[in-house]
């Protein structure tokens, strides 16, 4: 069965923006990194957009900061994304990934289970049993695809590995080479070739990670993402993220304005960027914002047949704020009973009147 785009949960950068990307390629007479699809100045507009080319803001964020992380990946030297959890790292990564190499796909997701095998190479136990090591019976791991072909390979949450795991990037961002002893001669190394390298994200918010040693450190420059300051920025991310989700569930209703902006505000008072913010241990990030405005509109439309309101933002908020500490649920109760008054609205009203919707 053929899958199209529109049976996808979620399609690639390079699925989703394949126009735009055959666009900028079409039209960019800028000098090229070697091994890159596009030009610095082609990504970058690829990342951030362009109005007058008619390319699509995708990252909502410092513009200096995709400069600078285009211009090291066109160095020798890996890309680590930094910061708190929902501030689009892993989709600057893809959309940087998706511009420069063409795909994003080749992708390491970091966890505690990870091993050197699912970031290298492995073996087909079977042909290795019955011919031998072979080319035939190597199969080919994200970062030695990555290196034969010369695409950025992203390494997702490399903290949540342990130690000796990520230090196995080490020679490869050193020397270039993957080494593969079972093979003799040629065979046995892997050269990276012309445009290759790695882009690698970590959060500083979960506990129980691993620190990276210093010798990897200095392979990678560090850049931070921050979380959007402004607030009419986060509350129109939110909308067109939104709205684009609930499209995907056949929720035909948009979600409202003035629901969103409440429901914004509390994400920013909760999370301590307001003025007069309390900050929770939870991180109530723009990602999570975007999860609850989904929320709201599925169970506005498939309960009741519109498209939520701030009462059902009180009903999908406990899930959210409840992760990580009972203090958090206490917090947001305070919130409700005690900051929400004070603000001027109707919604506001509904959002304080709808405060006993939230679960014990």
């Amino acid at each position: 069965m053929t899958v199209t785009e529109e049976q996808l949960q979620r399609p690639p950068a390079e699925v989703r923006y394949a126009g735009e990307l055959a666009a900028l390629r079409a039209a960019d007479a800028d000098p090229r990194p070697p091994g890159w699809q596009l030009s610095l100045r082609a990504a970058r507009r690829f990342v951030v957009g362009d109005e007058q080319a008619g390319i699509s803001r995708k990252f909502v964020g410092n513009v200096s900061l995709v400069e600078r992380a285009l211009v090291t990946l066109a160095t020798n030297r890996g890309l680590m994304l930094v910061g708190e959890p929902g501030t689009a790292k892993s989709l600057l990564s893809e959309l940087i990934a998706a511009a420069v190499s063409g795909s994003s796909a080749l992708t390491v997701q970091g966890g505690a289970a990870t091993t050197e095998d699912q970031i290298k190479y492995s073996w087909n136990y079977a042909l290795l049993v019955s011919e031998g090591p072979s080319p035939r019976s190597l199969v080919p791991a994200p970062m030695l695809n990555g290196m034969a072909e010369g695409r950025i390979v992203r390494f997702e949450e490399i903290t949540r590995c342990p130690l000796e795991v990520q230090d196995c990037l080490l020679s490869l961002l050193s020397d270039r080479v993957i080494t593969i002893p079972e093979l003799d001669g040629p065979q046995g190394l892997v050269f990276a070739r012309q445009g290759f390298n790695v882009i690698a994200t970590a959060n500083t918010r979960d506990r129980g990670v691993n620190e990276m040693s210093a010798a990897l450190k200095r392979r990678f420059n560090f850049e931070t993402v921050f979380p959007i300051p402004d607030c009419d920025t986060e509350l129109a991310l939110v909308e067109a993220e939104a709205t684009a989700l609930l499209r995907q569930s056949g929720v035909e209703a948009a979600p409202r304005r003035d629901v969103l902006e409440v429901l914004v505000g509390t994400f920013r008072e909760l999370r301590g960027t307001a003025e007069r913010g309390e900050r929770m241990s939870t991180v109530m990030s723009t990602a999570e914002a975007v999860s609850v405005a989904h929320a709201v509109g599925v169970r506005g439309w498939f309960l009741r047949g519109e498209a939520g309101s701030a009462a059902d933002v009180v009903a999908s908020l406990a899930g959210t704020a409840a992760k990580d500490s009972p203090e958090d649920l206490a917090r947001l109760r305070r919130f409700l009973e005690q900051d929400v008054p004070r603000r001027k609205g109707g919604q506001w009203q509904a959002l304080h009147d709808a405060r006993h919707l939230l679960a014990d």
